[in-house]
């Protein structure tokens, strides 16, 4: 068995004028739960699809366990788990129909493995997909890409219209895939689950990878929230000859921001000018880090159309 469950090499995918990927360089590792953040729009499903050969590439090549994603899909299905975006089945089906048509189609399965999955994500499998609400609907869905224990799970907002207690539980789900040794391939907007279960994040936008790293290291890295309490009303001024602070928000005796640099240069800055009274500090969660590049981004863009 390869160390990288997901290869791809300059995968690249055109709708006539719109570039939806542009040169995907990535490696995602066996056994961990990797997650893939972006808004709509930003090339997430895009990226799966393609994995997939659900589309074809412009450009690139991309791999699955060692098998060429075009060239030998049908081969990668067999060991491939899949939940997509837009996840549709027949309405007059029950979910047990439903599943029962899956495991058709993949020779078989261990239904007391189904039964188990059934209950972890308190799912009723009774009743019509098309009487199911959209959460339901969901469960159906997740149920059908882990019954056959695949090597890969390939996930395209997974947790959509699930209630927060099955959201915890999916959570644990993925964690257990991954210390088999299996790997997870999540597409998400829900950052604090990508924060709780991935090992590590990449960050699209517009068809661009723009971040690859683990989250620890990541959120070790990014800005911190700050909080400075004063003796006297302080100005924003004074922040402003510090290198790495940000979106600050003053508020009498008190000012809020973002800072990624050393604190010592900060607090020297302040102390230099106000009776520092309190200081709070808060490590920067994976959505603050997600934004701040987007801001970045169209600070970016305000520089070069000024």
């Amino acid at each position: 068995m390869t160390d990288i469950a997901i290869h791809t090499e300059g995968l690249t995918k055109h709708y006539g004028e719109v570039h939806a990927l542009v040169d995907l360089d990535l490696d995602v590792r066996t056994g961990e739960v990797f997650g893939f953040l972006g808004p709509n729009g930003a090339g997430k499903t895009t990226t799966i699809r393609t994995l997939m050969d659900e589309i074809r590439p412009t450009a690139g090549k991309a791999s699955i366990l060692g098998m060429d994603t075009h060239t030998e899909s049908v081969q990668i299905r067999r060991h491939i788990g899949y939940v997509p975006g837009d996840l549709a089945m027949y309405p007059n089906l029950t979910g047990q129909d439903t599943l029962t048509y899956f495991a058709n189609l993949r020779g078989g399965v261990d239904w007391g493995y189904v039964d188990t999955l059934a209950d972890r994500l308190d799912a009723d499998l009774s009743k019509k997909v098309g009487d199911l609400s959209s959460g339901n609907r969901q469960k159906v869905g997740l149920i059908q890409a882990f019954m056959n224990r695949p090597q890969v799970l390939m996930m395209d907002e997974p947790s959509s219209g699930l209630d927060p207690l099955v959201q915890r539980e999916f959570q644990t789900m993925m964690r257990e895939v991954a210390a088999e040794g299996r790997t997870v391939f999540l597409s998400s907007h829900t950052l604090s689950e990508v924060q709780r279960v991935a090992d590590r994040v990449g960050i699209i936008r517009h068809g661009h990878l723009i971040a690859l790293e683990g989250v620890s290291e990541l959120r070790s890295k990014a800005i911190r929230r700050v909080e400075l309490d004063f003796t006297s009303p302080v100005e924003a001024s004074v922040f402003a000859a510090v290198p790495g602070v940000r979106d600050v928000e003053i508020e009498n005796h008190r000012a809020v921001l973002s800072y990624d640099g050393q604190m010592a240069a900060l607090l020297k800055t302040v102390a230099d000018r106000y009776d520092v009274v309190d200081i709070h500090t808060q490590e920067a969660d994976l959505e603050e880090i997600f934004l701040t590049y987007y801001r970045d981004e169209a600070r970016d863009v305000a520089e070069v159309t000024a």
